[in-house]
């Protein structure tokens, strides 16, 4: 039995008879639906009828758009449905995370680096909030994943750091803002991100904390946040083999390298029993490859739910997944108890949300007014700013570089680097403009040059890589003559389905500017990350080092009057920018 009474529901008498009476009313192809939370990518009458009215889901998840499309897109959806739906979006930094217009924090890491969890509880309300205007429930954060490799690709600004007691603090602080918004949550990715190196994207991937250490760290994060009361869980194709391990001795190894998504011990035994969470559970997107590659899909997708969770995330053809599910239903893959159990807690999730009450009083979505007076306002734009000022961290200045001016460095050398060699594209341009506007004279460097073998020969030689070729052979000394400040900003950022978040030197034998080789010669050279915070590790000779942790305007601005010193650099690393190297951190005492 489902305790409706109990955290994280807390449902009074009518909010569990509206459970209970709406699943005895349901068809199995109405529960079914409703295990579904497929992404949006339409909006018109037809696709969104298919959807609420002949499958019958139960959740729904749009990317980012402008708010007014945002907004009618939800009125619809909630017009439409017989049950009110979940709608979630990532709104894991800001209201930025579902409207175009929305207040961004940045990354959680600068919030972390802040010191400061009462801007976590701020980020959390302004991201629900400005959400929930244009009719959010339900928000896909906040990430207490803990950063313990730099080496991944796709935690480190995402998450709040490496230590599991701010971790801790800042998740809480987030959904202590969510609930106040009237927003659930959905901390993630269970069991745990930021062990591996690899993206669960791409890959099931591994959380290997011997189980005594997960207890001591991911184990007492989500514990926390559960008694805390968030309302739902999501679970990633992470394994736990260890914690597997630790419940059944004789688990296969096919047992404890499944991703906890689809591994009923991890749900069940840890998640259920020992966590004690009687809230909704759902997948992470069922497209990923690390759920995709663990077992066939006619098996993964009633398995899912079998295996303990009540909610099934995303799709390849939602149609197909539908089909799957009720299939499995009717050959008793998935029970008609388990089924009963999931949508009851769903039911019951909306419940706890008062969406039952909204529907019949026509205020799941808020009017337009609402939303025009909260989405981006002034104190949530003033508290951004608060966090920027403090969150820009100097990882060092053995040079002592800083504060720079134009009457110091007047001639700059700009070179933007991103994941790949490119041009003068806007980023370029925005970067060249900033500096600029200080008064700096900006030179340039265009990465999308590059000098191959058969050049030197004479063969595809053009201008541009002949002045490239001329830097790349012209003495030092003419090096530094014509150069008072080299500045790299690195936006390398992290996202899904990559292997590595590192920077690629767009150089020839060792040689060219694109990389500091000249750091010992007579040209001062800073270097700013908006993005991975741990870049030291590809350019440890680099003397004056910095993490703004984002490329936004907010940020920008912040950075360039400490730049300047017009401000005092105030952030703590939430996490070592040195990358647990010895030898690394010993860069910063020269």
């Amino acid at each position: 039995m489902i305790n409706l009474k109990a955290n994280p529901f807390f449902l009074d008498d009518e909010g569990v008879k509206w459970v209970q009476d709406t699943l005895a009313g349901m068809t199995t192809e109405e529960k079914v639906g409703q295990l579904f939370c497929p992404m949006g990518y339409a909006s018109d009458k037809e696709s969104l009828n298919h959807m609420l009215n002949e499958l019958h889901i139960g959740a729904m998840m749009y990317r980012p758009g402008p708010k007014e499309d945002i907004r009618n897109t939800h009125k619809a959806i909630q017009d439409a449905a017989k049950i009110p739906l979940l709608l979630a979006a990532n709104t894991e930094g800001g209201g930025d995370g579902l409207c175009v217009e929305g207040t961004s924090f940045g990354r959680p890491m600068a919030v972390a680096a802040t010191g400061d969890a009462e801007n976590a509880y701020r980020m959390g309300y302004v991201a629900c909030k400005e959400g929930a205007s244009v009719g959010l429930n339900w928000s896909f954060a906040p990430i207490i994943d803990i950063d313990y490799n730099f080496h991944n690709p796709i935690t480190n600004l995402r998450t709040f750091g490496s230590d599991p007691e701010m971790v801790k603090k800042c998740g809480s602080a987030y959904l202590r803002g969510a609930d106040e918004a009237g927003v659930a949550v959905s901390i993630k990715h269970f069991p745990g991100d930021g062990c591996d190196e690899r993206d669960q994207h791409l890959v099931t991937s591994i959380n290997d904390k011997s189980a005594e250490e997960w207890d001591k760290t991911y184990g007492y994060v989500y514990k926390s946040l559960i008694d805390q009361g968030a309302k739902t869980v999501m679970v990633g194709h992470i394994a736990q083999p260890a914690k597997v391990a630790a419940i059944n001795p004789n688990a296969t190894a096919r047992e404890k390298l499944l991703p906890a998504s689809l591994n009923k011990y991890l749900l069940t035994d840890v998640l259920r029993g020992e966590l004690g969470f009687n809230g909704l559970i759902t997948t992470d997107a069922s497209v990923m490859i690390g759920f995709m590659s663990a077992m066939p899909r006619v098996e993964a997708v009633p398995y899912a739910i079998m295996a303990g969770n009540d909610m099934f995330l995303f799709n390849k053809s939602i149609d197909e997944d539908y089909q799957l599910m009720l299939a499995g239903v009717n050959t008793g893959k998935l029970t008609m108890e388990r089924l009963n159990e999931a949508v009851t807690r769903i039911l019951a999730t909306k419940a706890s949300l008062k969406l039952h009450i909204k529907q019949k009083e026509g205020t799941l979505v808020p009017e337009a007014a609402e939303s025009d007076a909260i989405v981006g306002c002034k104190q949530h734009k003033d508290w951004a700013k608060e966090v920027a000022d403090k969150a820009i961290t100097l990882v060092k200045d053995t040079q002592h570089l800083l504060p720079i001016s134009p009457a110091k460095y007047k001639r700059v050398y700009l070179n933007v680097i991103t994941k790949n060699p490119e041009g003068i594209t806007p980023l370029v341009e925005k970067w060249k403009a900033i500096f600029e506007k200080e008064g700096f004279e900006v030179a340039v460097r265009d990465r999308s040059v590059s000098i191959e073998p058969m050049n030197f020969a004479g063969i595809g030689m053009t201008p541009e890589k002949g002045a490239l070729l001329g830097e790349m052979y012209r003495p030092t000394a003419a090096f530094a003559a014509d150069k008072d400040l080299y500045v790299y900003i690195v936006n390398v950022e992290n996202a899904s389905n990559n292997t590595v978040a590192r920077i690629n030197w767009n150089v020839m034998f060792g040689l060219g500017d694109d990389a500091p080789w000249f750091v010992e010669e007579n040209v001062p050279c800073l270097m700013i990350s908006t993005a991975n915070p741990y870049h030291l590790y590809d350019a440890p000779m680099v003397k004056t080092f910095i993490n703004s942790y984002n490329d936004n305007p907010v940020f920008n601005e912040a950075l360039m009057d400490k730049l300047m010193g017009r401000s005092e650099f105030k952030g703590v690393a939430p996490s070592d920018p040195f990358c647990g190297n010895d030898n690394l951190r010993l860069t910063a005492e020269f």
